[in-house]
């Protein structure tokens, strides 16, 4: 099983949603960087279960322990450990499906490919692993930070309602002002009903999160097979109901010409290359080229439905199931901050690519 990702800053994941702790180990982190535990817990807190009526009820403090490879405030370039102890289990909820298949969760696959599974809320399986992500994710953004580097994601889409304009449009410090996480206040209220809606018809719905990093500087992605955009994408659709990504005019730009998408190349106020449009979203032949990277992640309908279901149980027999516990109607909220947690470690692995190719 493959629990690691990255090239030099790396991330080793570890732990069920039902064991004792969710944490990790990151490595490749550069000694000196000063740490801001409020920062790395703030983060947290932004994925945390219960924050609103449209998220899971789930009660957890998501409190980070950090083991090592940080003194007196700053990193040492000492692997980093950390943990999050699990402390609102309801197991019991999860009993029935010992032997059952939950449609369009994990269950039937890892139940084939490992002969056993942990059936409590999915196991390893589970979006709780993704607070891990989140973790690594504020260390990357603290090193960004120094680095001039930015990365914000927002809720675009939820459903069929979705913003009308890109992000160059919109206030993206409002972002956390509202449940959704949308920075239009008006689409933001749409989306918070429709999610109002779909949950007590015990039903779920999807949507999208957009994303853009800025700072980032010229010459960041390796070919030919570790493209910058690869990477994003890679990190992007290995998070919990993820189901596509795109970046720069994406799909949209089928539709129109070379003589509409290309970037014509102009000199900037200190005599510098520079575009004079953005369609290739900051990376031209897998490589940053100093402009906005920005991209977007599509997210399913949550697979957990408070409604009964069709299944089969491990015999194949056909039966019948009602989900019970706390779960989200849309996990497009809380996915906000796994994005960014993802999109900063990629960016800052690649920057350190970057320097070690220079070097």
């Amino acid at each position: 099983m493959r629990n690691t990702f990255g090239n030099v800053f790396t991330l080793t994941t570890f732990g069920e949603s039902h064991g004792a702790a969710v944490g990790g180990v990151v490595d490749g982190m550069p000694a000196g960087i000063s740490i801001d535990v409020d920062f790395i817990q703030a983060e947290l807190n932004r994925r945390r279960p219960g924050q609103s009526a449209i998220s899971t009820q789930r009660q957890e403090a998501d409190q980070v322990e950090l083991l090592s490879g940080i003194f007196e405030g700053k990193s040492t370039g000492c692997p980093i450990g950390f943990i999050v102890r699990n402390q609102n289990q309801h197991s019991k909820d999860y009993d029935e499906l010992r032997t059952l298949f939950r449609p369009s969760h994990a269950d039937y696959t890892y139940h084939c490919k490992y002969g056993m599974r942990d059936h409590r809320g999915g196991g390893r399986s589970s979006a709780r692993i993704t607070l891990s992500r989140v973790v690594a994710g504020a260390l990357a953004k603290l090193a960004l930070r120094q680095l001039g580097v930015t990365v914000q994601a927002y809720t675009s889409q939820v459903g069929p309602i979705a913003l009308e304009h890109g992000y160059l449009h919109y206030d993206l410090e409002q972002v956390e002002s509202n449940a959704v996480r949308c920075p239009d206040p008006d689409k933001a209220a749409q989306m918070e009903r429709l999610i109002g809606e779909v949950k007590s018809e015990g039903d779920t719905i999807g949507g999208v999160v957009s994303c853009v990093v800025k700072g980032c500087p010229v010459g960041v992605g390796e070919p030919e097979f570790n493209k910058l955009h690869a990477s994003l994408a890679q990190a992007m659709m290995s998070i919990n109901a993820a189901k596509g990504f795109e970046y720069g005019e994406g799909f949209a730009g089928v539709c129109q010409r070379g003589s509409e998408q290309n970037d014509v190349f102009v000199e900037d106020a200190g005599g510098n290359p520079s575009t004079m449009t953005n369609h290739s979203g900051g990376i031209q032949g897998g490589i940053s080229n100093g402009q906005d990277i920005y991209f977007r992640v599509a997210f399913k309908p949550v697979a957990t439905l408070m409604r009964q279901q069709s299944t089969v149980d491990v015999e194949g027999r056909a039966t019948t199931f009602t989900a019970h516990g706390r779960h989200d109607p849309c996990v497009v909220p809380r996915a906000v901050p796994v994005v960014e947690a993802m999109a900063a470690i990629t960016v800052f692995d690649h920057l350190l690519l970057a320097k070690m190719s220079r070097n």
